[in-house]
């Protein structure tokens, strides 16, 4: 793993949806979408199009995790899940916040777009937990976190790392097999006692995955989000 920390993430990109006379507007937000263990940035890319009816001033981009998953010949990892101890756990998704943060900046430079400019968050399943882990801790804050089927990592060191505040959108499917639902439930606890605004959905009979009433949620949370003036 780590000769493949030093590279600089990238994946597919897409927006913004704004524009005409032939061409599109410069995007004046991020939305970055974080995928799950043994996928891809492509897994999640196609969300732009539908969610760029909701924020359609935002460039969507879906970076590759920087390492490659242990478990198949095939796709990538945020950090390693072979030991789930809590400890190895929060190490794993430090390291990939740090590697992650290199990459926001580095985007939000390519668009032309200052450090200040609205930033989304957005993960399923272990990408959920990086954005969680990173978001909460980054300053400037994002505009707001869409954690899908995931959970929220080294949660007794929250407290002391908060750095804002930002909105945040938990869904969970509640036949989950792979992540449980309490995972969420859970984090929706911690945030709250943290004082961080949460609203949270529990799809009853849904698996490890998003559906169409996830996909409205997050398209309308986005929409609020990217509204609101900045902090």
């Amino acid at each position: 793993m780590a000769g493949n920390e030093s590279q600089q993430l990238d994946g597919p990109r897409w927006g913004p949806k704004t524009g005409g006379g032939g061409g599109a507007s410069p995007p004046r937000q991020l939305v970055v979408l974080l995928h799950g263990v043994g996928a891809d940035g492509h897994d999640l890319i196609d969300l732009a199009p539908h969610w760029s009816q909701a924020a359609p001033e935002a460039v969507f981009v879906a970076p590759n995790a920087p390492f490659p998953y242990e478990g198949a010949p095939f796709g990538r990892q945020w950090f390693s899940i072979e030991d789930r101890t809590p400890a190895r756990l929060e190490a794993g998704v430090r390291h990939a916040a740090a590697i992650l943060e290199r990459f926001l900046e580095a985007e939000l430079a390519r668009h032309g777009l200052p450090p200040t400019a609205p930033l989304v968050l957005m993960g399923f399943s272990q990408g959920a937990m990086t954005a969680l882990f990173a978001g909460l801790r980054r300053r400037p804050a994002p505009a707001a976190i869409l954690a899908y089927s995931g959970a929220l990592l080294a949660p007794d060191s929250l407290a002391a790392e908060l750095a804002g505040r930002p909105p945040v959108l938990l869904v969970h499917g509640e036949a989950d097999e792979i992540v449980p639902v309490s995972a969420s439930r859970v984090a929706e606890q911690a945030l709250r006692a943290a004082g961080v605004p949460v609203e949270a959905h529990y799809a009853p009979r849904l698996g490890h995955g998003i559906d169409d009433a996830g996909l409205s949620l997050g398209a309308l949370f986005l929409q609020r989000a990217l509204a609101m003036p900045p902090p």
